[in-house]
């Protein structure tokens, strides 16, 4: 599992019939620190997410075709599962004693 932004959505006028109704977002991965890490993918959605929200992304097939529940799919490799509220990051600090 993945941090990435919604960046934008995927709009396709002809789509395989097993995807009809599935909404497709363009997602930038993020960092720990929620800073952008690599290259924007497509994620199927399965949260009703939006364009800025910070999500979670499923990287793995089996996982994320389940969370779209629709069995009779053909294969999904990423899929949106969630939107998040809010990260708490804690740096460890090492002590140093003098």
């Amino acid at each position: 599992m993945i941090f990435a932004r919604v960046i934008g959505s995927v709009e396709s006028t002809v789509k395989h019939f097993h995807y009809e109704g599935l909404k497709l977002l363009l997602v930038m991965p993020l960092d720990i620190t929620l800073v952008d890490s690599g290259n924007p993918f497509i994620a199927v959605d399965s949260v009703d997410a939006g364009v800025g929200d910070i999500v979670l992304v499923i990287e793995e097939g089996w996982s994320a075709w389940q969370s779209v529940g629709k069995q009779d799919l053909s294969p999904i490799n990423k899929a949106v599962v969630a939107v998040v509220d809010k990260v708490n990051y804690y740096k460890k600090i090492n002590k140093v004693e003098v």
